[in-house]
């Protein structure tokens, strides 16, 4: 992260949006807005090459501070990993292929409340010993 560019960055996205990146994605990029996903993502292309290292010019500003790779769906995945060359907003092939009956993605909730649990129908194979007390006479 060259001083230049980051002062240009500055320039281009004002203080308060280039502190927040700084905090956040730990650089100050700026480009242009392609879409926003069903969970308030949003996802850009900075398309000036000289600007970007090589393969990072698409990024994603997640709506949640405490993100992980799977908030981002697997559509959006794909053209942030350059697997597809159009963004879902302006592709046909997804807009026109995504079948109607195909359920609505959710992000991996491992570690969160709404993990899914299983119930265990199972009897435990070792039960902890319980004395067996008579009354005394």
């Amino acid at each position: 992260m060259s001083l230049a560019r980051t002062l240009r960055n500055m320039r281009r996205t004002g203080v308060k949006e280039w502190w927040r990146q700084l905090q956040y994605i730990g650089d100050a990029k700026s480009g242009a807005l392609i879409g926003q996903d069903q969970f308030g993502n949003k996802y850009f292309e900075n398309r000036n090459g000289e600007e970007e290292v090589p393969g990072r010019h698409r990024w994603v500003d997640f709506a949640q501070h405490d993100y992980n790779a799977s908030q981002v769906p697997p559509e959006w995945h794909s053209w942030l990993q350059h697997i597809r060359k159009e963004a879902p907003t302006n592709d046909p092939v997804i807009q026109n292929l995504t079948p109607p009956w195909k359920a609505p993605y959710y992000e991996n909730l491992t570690g969160t409340r709404g993990a899914y649990r299983p119930y265990n129908t199972v009897a435990p194979k070792i039960n902890a010993w319980e004395p067996k007390t008579h009354a005394r006479t």
